[in-house]
């Protein structure tokens, strides 16, 4: 999969401030490891899939990954929230709080059963100046190829 990342607008909060972003400016002239999971807080992203990035997250450098991101269909408060409870010092949160990168991703999903509403995909991407490399997607409910370990061994391969 060769695709370019949307020019999606996301809303930030930066010095208390509410700020509209286009999310393509993150990635350019970057080589970013970006991963999106459904929600902050919720079980495998808390314990498995956030916290694989953060203690991989010199690995991923000395492979030449400049940057790590974790997007979320959360509002910019609750992935703050999260990033200091969960300790994250190293990997960056973008706040996909409309959910419009999501579905311009075409990774939108269905979680109304689970009360959750519309979320993203678990996945992970290998993204070089908004260009994406590699894409890797779980299907709800897995943890199978997204996390931090699958990446860093297509980095090793590459």
């Amino acid at each position: 999969m060769t695709k370019y990342i949307p020019n999606s607008k996301i809303v930030v909060r930066e010095n208390n401030k509410f700020e509209v972003r286009n999310i393509s400016d993150y990635f350019k002239e970057k080589k970013v490891v970006a991963f999106a999971l459904p929600g902050a807080f919720t079980r495998t992203c808390s314990n498995n899939h956030l916290p694989g990035y953060e203690q991989e997250y010199d690995n991923f450098r000395v492979l030449g990954v400049d940057e790590i991101y974790c997007i979320s269909v959360n509002d910019p408060f609750v992935l703050e929230n999260w990033r200091e409870i969960s300790g994250t010092k190293k990997v960056k949160f973008l706040s996909d709080g409309n959910g419009t990168f999501t579905r311009d991703m075409n990774m939108i999903t269905d979680r109304s059963a689970s009360g959750m509403g519309l979320r993203s995909y678990r996945y992970s991407m290998y993204v070089e100046n908004g260009i994406i490399l590699k894409f890797y997607k779980d299907e709800n409910g897995k943890f199978d190829v997204s996390d931090s370990k699958t990446m860093i061994n297509f980095l090793k391969k590459r």
